[in-house]
C-alpha cells in the first residue's frame, strides 16, 4: 500500500471541492444526454457535477450521512436528473435502472471533506473523537485500538497499513490503555510519535500508516470496493464503462487484478504469451494505470497518488463473484469489537 500522503497534504481545506483527476474521468466515462451514470462515491459532488454537465442523467451513492445532507442542494439544482442515496457502493447494483447502467466511476478512500472535520476522526492532524467511521455507525477506530487483541492490532497495522514498526506500537498500545483509554486522534498519534519518532528525512507522518489502516478496516474498505466491482459488472449494459481512482497500492491492485481477470489477460509470467480466459466481460480502456498529470499534482496534493484504471462492459454474461482472485489479506478471523 503506498502512503496516501494526500491525508497530510489535503488538511487546509482549500482542495476540498477539487475533483481528482476529473478530465481524464469524465474522457474515460463518455457520459452524454440520454445516458445514467452511477457515481459510487458522491463526496462533495465534483464528479457528479461534472457527469451532469455533459448532459448524462446521475443515481449518487455515499455512505457518509454528511455528504448526502451537503449534496440536497445540487439534487434540487439539477432535479430530476439528479438522485442521491445513502448507502455503501457495494450495493451499487440495487439503484441500477431496468436496461443496466452506461456507467459507473468509483473514487476509493477518504475524502478530504472527511478529514477536515476533526470531529469525523480521520486525521492525525487534527485532534478529535477516536472515530474513522464513513457512515458514523458501527465499530469506531477507538473500539479497534482499546478492546483488540495485540496480534490483531498488529496484522491490522501491518496488512492494511504496511506498518514496519505494527509490533511496538501495537504493544505501546496495550501498555497505555491498560491505564488510561484511547479516545481522542491526539491520544493515539502521541503513543505512535513515542515509538517511532519523526526525523527530518521522513516524508510522512509516523501516524499516516496507521491511521490509514485503521480507517480502511473500520469501513472494510477493500471489502466493499470488491462488492463494488461485481456490482458494477452486474449492473453495466453491453458497452457500459467502468472507471475506478484508486489511492492506495492495495486498493489499484484489487482493481487491477479484477479488470486482468475479467478482460481474460492471464497475470502469469511476462515471458509467458498470455492465454486467453472466455468469456471476456470487459475489454480494457487503460493498459496500465493513469496518473494525474504533473499541474494537476501541484494543484492538488490529492492526486499525486491517484490512479485510474477503466474498461468496457461487453456482452458476456457476468462472471462468479470470486474473491480468491484478488489475494486479499485476510483479517476475517479478527474478533469484531462491540460498539
Amino acid at each position: 500500500m503506498t502512503d496516501h500522503g494526500s491525508e497530510s497534504d489535503a488538511i487546509g481545506g482549500s482542495i476540498r471541492h477539487i475533483p481528482v483527476m476529473l478530465a481524464e474521468v469524465l474522457e474515460h466515462l463518455a457520459p452524454a444526454p440520454g445516458k445514467i451514470i452511477l457515481d459510487g462515491t458522491f463526496g462533495a459532488g465534483g464528479y457528479t457535477r461534472g457527469i451532469l454537465e455533459q448532459g448524462a442523467d446521475v443515481i449518487a451513492l455515499d455512505r457518509d450521512p454528511n455528504a448526502i445532507s451537503g449534496g440536497q442542494a445540487m439534487v434540487a439544482e439539477f432535479s430530476p436528473r439528479l438522485s442521491l442515496h445513502h448507502t455503501n457502493f457495494g450495493r451499487l447494483d440495487s439503484f441500477a435502472p431496468e436496461g443496466g447502467l452506461d456507467g459507473v466511476v468509483l473514487d476509493i478512500g477518504v475524502s478530504s471533506m472527511q478529514i477536515d472535520e476533526a470531529e469525523r476522526g480521520f486525521s492525525f492532524q487534527r485532534n478529535g473523537p477516536l472515530d474513522m467511521r464513513m457512515s458514523s455507525e458501527g465499530v469506531s477506530a477507538a473500539d479497534v485500538v482499546n478492546r483488540a487483541r495485540v496480534n490483531d492490532l498488529i496484522r491490522i497495522f501491518g496488512l492494511l497499513g504496511e506498518e514496519r514498526h505494527a509490533g511496538r506500537i501495537a504493544r505501546a498500545i496495550e501498555k497505555r490503555r491498560a491505564d488510561r483509554k484511547f479516545v481522542t486522534t491526539r491520544d493515539l498519534v502521541s503513543v505512535i510519535e513515542k515509538v517511532n519518532p519523526r526525523r527530518a528525512t521522513d516524508k510522512i507522518h509516523p501516524a499516516t500508516r496507521v491511521f490509514q489502516a485503521l480507517r480502511v478496516y473500520v469501513n472494510n474498505e477493500l471489502g466493499e470496493l470488491v462488492d463494488a466491482l461485481f456490482a458494477a459488472e452486474r449492473s453495466l449494459k453491453p458497452g457500459g464503462r467502468l472507471v475506478v481512482v484508486a489511492f492506495h497500492s492495495l486498493e489499484d491492485r484489487i482493481v487491477k487484478r479484477f479488470f486482468a481477470d475479467r478482460s481474460g489477460r492471464a497475470s502469469g509470467s511476462r515471458y509467458l504469451p498470455e492465454v486467453s480466459q472466455a468469456p471476456q466481460i470487459f475489454e480494457l480502456v487503460t493498459r496500465q494505470a493513469v496518473s494525474a498529470t504533473e499541474a494537476e499534482a501541484e494543484l492538488n496534493p490529492r492526486a499525486r497518488s491517484a490512479k485510474l484504471r477503466a474498461g468496457i462492459r461487453t456482452t458476456a454474461k457476468p462472471g462468479k463473484a470470486d474473491q480468491t482472485i484478488f489475494d486479499l489479506p485476510q483479517l476475517a478471523d479478527i474478533e469484531r469489537m462491540g460498539g
